[in-house]
């Protein structure tokens, strides 16, 4: 089967059912650490919303939704299953490091949240500490910013590589994904993504490269000294347990910060 190279970003409905799986368990967790951390509010801000599966679903929750995401894919995407849903939400494209809010929207939010690890395509880290500022900016005070990211084992020097299967109607996506050990100097890890994708009895398989920057628990603590406007509150991990509070250290990979604006 030939290979197609494409940026899975340019493909968001087999993106997003490689992760809608997590969907509701993600929204519950915010919801429930959202009570718990900041009280009341339903005012939402989602940088790289991506195919808006979280945004659908918080919208569904009753949430005010604003979002915005770089790929223009993405964002027709997460519009149209908006509104095929009879629900509202301020989409757009943007990037993370540099976003404006929109005409007609005020800051003052209550929530946003950032997931699975897309802050690092963030390269530098001027960018990262911007994107964090912007965030801060963009909440009210009190607000939560919910940031989950895989953090790096420098010592491991191994390829890692994952591997799951999603289904939805007549679709069905194998997603293989292949990580190289790090270059701690550039603080770049490479990355490679193939889809294998069945779509009503039609097989084809794409594959994406990209980078992703660095982070051990040191180097993420050390960004947040830099962005003061946001003071730290809580860690987990992609367990999503409200009940289960983590270190931030180095022991596991999948952290989930919870940031408050002062």
């Amino acid at each position: 089967m030939p290979t197609e190279q494409r940026d899975w970003y340019d493909t968001p409905l087999y993106y997003d059912i490689v992760f809608d799986d997590g969907t509701m368990k993600e929204a519950d967790f915010l919801e429930g650490a959202f009570i718990r951390y900041a009280g009341k509010g339903k005012r939402l801000l989602e940088p790289a919303c991506g195919s808006g599966r979280l945004a659908l679903e918080m919208a569904r929750r009753g949430w005010q939704v604003s979002g915005f995401d770089g790929n223009a894919q993405m964002i027709a995407f997460a519009k149209e299953r908006m509104a095929s849903a009879g629900l509202k939400a301020r989409l757009w494209e943007d990037w993370m490091q540099s976003f404006e809010l929109p005409k007609g929207v005020k800051g003052g939010f209550d929530m946003a949240h950032c997931l699975v690890s897309t802050f690092k395509y963030l390269h530098t880290e001027k960018d990262a500490a911007e994107c964090l500022r912007r965030v801060a900016a963009s909440l009210r005070t009190g607000g939560l910013f919910f940031l989950g990211l895989h953090l790096t084992d420098y010592e491991a020097g191994k390829e890692e590589h994952e591997r799951w299967v999603a289904r939805r109607g007549s679709i069905e996506v194998i997603c293989n994904t292949h990580t190289w050990p790090a270059d701690r100097q550039k603080r770049l890890e490479s990355l490679r993504t193939r889809l294998q994708i069945t779509d009503s009895g039609r097989k084809h398989l794409q594959e994406t490269h990209w980078q992703f920057r660095t982070y051990n628990a040191a180097q993420l603590k050390s960004l947040l000294r830099k962005v003061p406007e946001l003071e730290f509150v809580e860690c987990y991990d992609f367990t999503y347990d409200l009940e289960d509070p983590r270190k931030l250290d180095d022991s596991y990979a999948d952290v989930l910060l919870v940031l408050r604006k002062r």
